[in-house]
């Protein structure tokens, strides 16, 4: 906003006018363009702060801090600039000029009459350029179709997380010496920092037979290697380990719900045939695995889980007066590990537990030699009332919504988005499950399916809105279209620079985008309004008023343009720590404003041309609306 009152203030200076008149003239002439321009852009976000869901609640600051920003730009650039200008601004302008000045002078003058020279022909060729619009319309959309989708980008925090897994009938001893190996080979790599290893079923951990790995990594400017490939480095010197499976993953920006899984993403299969479910999980995992660009696939259903099932004849067990409940008591007392009381000492205090020595805790006939005290007083031999039968049978049993589920999990591979991945799992989902048996995503890929939807009404919405303010401003519904008409330009750079660098379209970069639409409008309403004003109030026809807008405007288009490239371009370079999450933006924004920067200064203007000579024939006294437009009347 600044740099448009500012050269239009010594735009009017170097035509003659004193220091104060150029402020007093050239502010006044530019202010209803800042006006339209600063609640253009707020209106932008006002979608955003009243957006429910995920993407609501991540970017409502972020709204509301841009929006108040821009209130409070668009307010100075109007009183402070043009006071400023006229108190400091250089009376004797452009007459001391170093080598400098004069090599910037000429280098813009050359671009200026390349521009006046390819503009007239543009204007003259007027239908080509509207077809060329059209196909970068069309491409636009394609390309949106095309381009890679993700969701929210890791960072490179430092850390790394890891899960284990181990053979289900596992023993705590052996289940210790397998992820002692594997934090052995974690901690020989010169990235490692320090690691933290817990295993057992407790915490975050299911059962005795999964562990959990905590990596911290060396600062970033220590090591050479980023979180993504030393996983990649690691993964297959872990998988050489036998009796043990590794699964390392970067931890989430933003954790998004879910359950407890080995890999990052989760797909959920629902059945009230549990048996149904049970035989469809082992062929869905097969062929998940086999999806190129997939890594870490698992599932948390295991079901050859050894169990040891004491079924207590009830009948015999009455005849010695012994209960259901005293032979859980007592299995409970042998293998159950609980406190029976507390010896007190002068200067501590001890813990008593009662269980079986170890030994007999993983011997399954040691049952047999368990002895049950009777309601008579007597002991009885375990094996006297109940049979002990040993089966396989699941290790755990997961409800989602009350149903029986089992969640297959996944990570990608660097290269992979995961709208491919999502649509390659549900075609693989739709070819092996049986018809009795449900899936969805869940956690992450389910709120990125969801929140795809939601962007692409907040773009919607966001147009209408700009669209709407426009038109209150200009009191005139036909060029806010002609202000409009650069945005397919912007979404068509921003896709395309994506795709060149092969940069998904995730949460960050369609912000991005919506931010693009409230850039890239402002070169629109600087033409527009000034080839207005020059009709208005000097009679001149629209070809020649947009023309001389064009010329007039095309200093301020690119200082503006420029502006917001340099402070968008460290962004798009991923300079600083954290970058992987940012670089997105800025790549989408430093794309589109190159590509509508060239286009929208030929488009605007044939738009324009168009929309005025509309503007006339819907004015003409011989045209008529077709018969649904009038309100109909007794007569008729």
């Amino acid at each position: 906003d600044a740099i448009v009152v500012l050269e239009n203030i010594v735009r009017h200076q170097e035509l003659g006018e004193s220091r104060m008149e150029a402020a007093l003239i050239g502010s006044r002439e530019i202010g209803f363009t800042i006006l339209s321009m600063t609640l253009s852009l707020v209106a932008v976000f006002i979608p955003i702060i009243f957006m429910g869901g995920l993407i609501g609640r991540l970017f409502h600051e972020f709204a509301i801090t841009i929006s108040v920003a821009i209130l409070v730009s668009g307010f100075v650039s109007l009183t402070l600039t043009p006071m400023l200008c006229s108190r400091f601004l250089a009376a004797s302008h452009g007459q001391q000029q170093n080598r400098f000045y004069r090599f910037s002078e000429n280098a813009f003058n050359a671009v200026l009459h390349a521009y006046e020279w390819t503009l007239r022909p543009v204007l003259r060729f007027r239908f080509v350029t509207l077809i060329a619009s059209l196909i970068i319309l069309f491409m636009t959309v394609y390309l949106f179709t095309l381009v890679p989708k993700g969701f929210i980008p890791n960072e490179d925090t430092g850390q790394l997380m890891g899960n284990t897994k181990a053979a289900q009938d596992i023993s705590f001893d052996d289940m210790l010496r397998h992820q002692q190996e594997v934090v052995d080979i974690i901690r020989q790599d010169p990235n490692v920092a320090a690691i933290n290893s817990t295993i057992g079923a407790s915490g975050p951990n299911a059962s005795v037979n999964s562990g959990r790995i905590t990596v911290r990594l060396k600062p970033r400017g220590e090591r050479k290697l980023s979180a993504d490939q030393i996983i990649q480095e690691l993964t297959p010197k872990l998988r050489k380990l036998a009796g043990i499976q590794a699964f390392l993953r970067a931890p989430t920006t933003i954790p998004i719900g879910g359950q407890q899984t080995n890999s990052t993403y989760q797909f959920t299969v629902q059945s009230l045939d549990l048996q149904a479910l049970r035989q469809s999980i082992p062929p869905l995992v097969q062929a998940v695995q086999a999806i190129p660009g997939l890594r870490g696939v698992d599932s948390d259903l295991q079901l050859n889980t050894p169990q040891v099932e004491v079924q207590v004849d009830h009948a015999k067990a009455a005849t010695f007066g012994i209960t259901a409940q005293q032979v859980g008591s007592t299995l409970s007392t042998a293998y159950g590990s609980g406190q029976i009381s507390t010896i007190y000492t002068a200067n501590d205090q001890f813990t008593v537990i009662s269980e079986l020595m170890p030994e007999f805790q993983t011997d399954p006939s040691a049952l047999s030699m368990l002895y049950i005290q009777s309601s008579q007083g007597k002991t009885i031999p375990l094996n006297a009332v109940a049979s002990i039968v040993q089966t396989v049978g699941p290790l755990t049993v997961n409800h989602l919504s009350g149903l029986p589920s089992a969640t297959v999990s996944f990570d990608l591979l660097p290269g992979t988005s995961l709208s491919e991945a999502t649509q390659a799992i549900q075609q693989v989902a739709r070819d092996v499950l049986p018809t009795t048996v449900t899936a969805s995503f869940q956690g992450s890929s389910q709120v990125f399916q969801q929140s795809f939807n939601d962007l692409g009404w907040l773009l919607l919405v966001a147009i209408v809105v700009i669209y709407l303010i426009l038109g209150i401003l200009y009191e005139d519904f036909i060029h806010p279209l002609t202000i409009l008409s650069g945005l397919p330009s912007a979404g068509f750079g921003a896709l395309l620079t994506l795709l060149i660098f092969q940069v998904e379209l995730d949460l960050y970069s369609f912000i991005g985008i919506i931010l693009l639409v409230g850039i890239v409008k402002k070169n629109g309403i600087m033409l527009v309004d000034f080839a207005i004003e020059k009709q208005r109030n000097e009679g001149k026809l629209p070809y020649d008023a947009i023309y001389e807008a064009c010329i007039v405007r095309f200093r301020p288009i690119m200082m503006t343009t420029m502006a917001a490239l340099v402070g968008t371009l460290p962004i798009a370079l991923g300079v600083g720590s954290g970058s992987e999450a940012r670089r997105p933006l800025g790549i989408a924004i430093v794309g589109g404003l190159l590509f509508s920067q060239v286009l929208t200064l030929y488009l605007t203007p044939v738009f324009f041309t168009y929309m005025e000579a509309l503007r006339k024939r819907l004015g003409h006294p011989k045209f008529k609306l077709p018969r649904f437009f009038y309100r109909p009347t007794a007569k008729s």
